[in-house]
């Protein structure tokens, strides 16, 4: 009895950490693309230069390679961050700014529209 309580817990925590990690992974991947945007504009000038100087040594594959490179190089930042993450404990729903994504986030305002006051009152 006690060596499944045991394995149904290990799997509960195997799944939790799984769980954590690809909601870091997702997050981080959306902070990356929205946030990150002059860096990734940044990145893109930065691959097209390399490929322009890459030409004359491999002329079939250099525009392949920037590319792979600079895209290989962001999901390894991102699972490497969001493995850390997840080793270290943090879960996501700890994180305040991470609202959005559990479905506690409150609106901190009240929508008005400029036409209820004529139009609130009306009865079908």
């Amino acid at each position: 009895m006690e060596i499944t309580q045991k394995s149904g817990f290990g799997r509960h925590y195997s799944l939790t950490f799984v769980k954590s990690f690809l909601i870091w992974s997702f997050t981080l991947t959306v902070c990356l693309l929205v946030v990150g945007f002059p860096l990734i504009v940044l990145m893109a000038t930065v691959g097209a230069l390399g490929s322009v100087i890459l030409q004359s040594v491999l002329p079939v594959s250099a525009v392949l390679l920037v590319a792979g490179s600079l895209i290989g190089a962001n999901l390894l930042a991102i699972l490497l961050a969001a493995a850390m993450l997840t080793l270290k404990g943090v879960h996501p729903q700890e994180v305040s700014w991470l609202r959005w994504l559990h479905g506690e986030a409150k609106p901190s305002h009240s929508s008005v529209y400029a036409s209820c006051p004529l139009t609130c009152n009306v009865v079908h």
